[in-house]
C-alpha cells in the first residue's frame, strides 16, 4: 500500500509541475536543418526528397579552416574530391555497383542528384560525419580508407561550400 501511495505522489506531482514524458527525439525525426534537430544530432539527407536527425558520434565535428590564406584554396570536386571518394567509397559501395551497400539512394561518384539519386554534394553532411570526424565510420574495416589528409580535404570542400570544378581547387 505504501508503495502504491509513493508511486500515486510521484505520478501526481510530475503532473502537476507539468513535467511530462515524451517519445524519444531521435533518428527519424523529421527535419529541415541542425536547428530542429537535438544537440547530439544532425539533420542529415536520407533520400532525395527527406531529411532527417541522425544521432552523430563522436559530436558533430566543428567548423574547419575552409580555405583562408594559411589552408591553401578551397579543394573542389573535380580536382581534388572526386579522386578520394572514387577511392574509398565508390567502388562495390557508393557508385553504380551498390552491391556492398545496398543503398541506391545515392552515390558518391556523382556531384549532384540526378533522376532522384543524391550525389556527393547532397551528402556532403553524411560524408563529414560518417568519413571525416575521428574516429571515422567509413569506409568499413577491410576497405581503403581516405588518410588523414584526404580526411582534411573534404572537410575543407564541405566548409568551403562543396565547389564544383572550377571554384578553385588545390592542384
Amino acid at each position: 500500500m505504501r508503495v502504491l501511495l509513493n508511486s500515486w505522489v510521484l505520478v501526481s506531482a510530475l503532473a502537476a509541475s507539468g513535467c511530462f514524458f515524451s517519445e524519444n527525439p531521435g533518428p527519424g525525426r523529421p527535419c529541415s536543418d541542425d536547428s530542429e534537430c537535438p544537440a547530439s544530432y544532425r539533420c542529415v539527407t536520407v533520400s532525395a526528397d527527406q531529411r532527417s536527425c541522425e544521432v552523430m558520434f563522436p559530436p558533430a565535428p566543428q567548423d574547419t579552416d575552409a580555405g583562408t590564406s594559411d589552408a591553401g584554396p578551397v579543394p573542389t570536386w573535380c580536382q581534388d574530391v572526386r579522386p578520394i571518394l572514387t577511392a574509398s567509397c565508390v567502388a562495390s559501395c557508393h557508385g553504380a555497383d551498390t552491391s556492398g551497400s545496398k543503398r541506391s539512394d545515392f552515390r558518391l561518384d556523382m556531384y549532384e542528384a540526378s533522376s532522384g539519386v543524391l550525389g556527393a554534394r547532397d551528402m556532403a553532411a553524411r560524408i563529414r560525419a560518417r568519413a571525416v570526424v575521428e574516429p571515422p565510420s567509413m569506409p568499413p574495416p577491410g576497405n581503403p580508407a581516405p588518410s588523414a589528409s584526404e580526411r582534411e580535404i573534404l572537410s575543407r570542400w564541405i566548409a568551403g561550400g562543396t565547389p564544383l570544378c572550377t571554384d578553385g581547387g588545390t592542384q
